[in-house]
């Protein structure tokens, strides 16, 4: 079995898979023999998580959207509608796009609704807990970070993905209470989540919501 290996001051030896690559991760004194009895041990677990992979590489290759198509808006889902404008504009249920788009000028099109939406409900939420959590963040950015649904700086900074309109209102609140929670403890501590659990009791099970969001959007190549 074909595989990348990295060796650093690490005790422990361990396997990540991404991409279709196989990468392993060894400790310095560790002999290329005991590596590969290591991989050979997890052969099955290996093959399981590559398939796994690859599906999720070739998924995201072959993402396209077209007019008639739905996406998902605040855990809605709306319709991608094509009108004889140049403009992009949407309601509750679609997002209008001028007729005769490609797949990447629709996809494209639609990120420019998203952001759109992203920028005014986001810094209306953010607002609007920062009120009620007695905090004050020093700015409101949304960007388009892939791997980070939000982040807090030390500088009070408060940035948020524009994919997280994507999910519902419940989700959406768990982030931005996350978020501002870290202007009072800027780690993941005990009192940290008493924070965030005062102001939203069922926050776990938001945080589930959340994660099965990121794994639909695992599929989807949104840029």
């Amino acid at each position: 079995m074909e595989y990348t290996l990295t060796r650093s001051k690490r005790k422990t030896i361990a396997i990540h898979i991404h991409g279709g690559i196989v990468d392993v991760r060894a400790p310095l004194n560790m002999s290329k023999r005991e590596v590969n009895r290591f991989v050979l041990s997890k052969e099955k677990w290996i093959a399981d998580k590559l398939a796994q992979s690859i599906y999720r590489v070739n998924a995201r290759d072959w993402f396209a959207l077209d007019y008639g198509d739905s996406v998902v808006l605040r855990g809605k889902q709306v319709i991608i509608t094509a009108q004889l404008t140049d403009s992009v504009w949407y309601d509750d249920d679609h997002f209008y796009i001028p007729a005769g788009l490609s797949p990447d000028q629709i996809k494209h099109s639609c990120i420019e609704i998203y952001q759109t939406i992203a920028d005014g409900i986001l810094k209306e939420k953010t607002i609007y807990f920062a009120e009620k959590m007695s905090v004050e963040p020093s700015v409101i950015r949304i960007n388009s970070a892939k791997s980070r649904w939000g982040s807090c700086s030390a500088k009070k900074s408060i940035n948020y993905s524009w994919r997280l309109i994507m999910a519902d209102d419940d989700v959406i609140d768990y982030v931005i209470v996350h978020e501002l929670a870290h202007l009072l403890e800027m780690n993941h501590s005990k009192k940290f989540w008493d924070i965030v659990k005062n102001v939203l009791p069922d926050y776990k099970d938001r945080r589930v919501r959340l994660k099965e969001l990121q794994s639909r959007l695992g599929l989807e190549k949104w840029d």
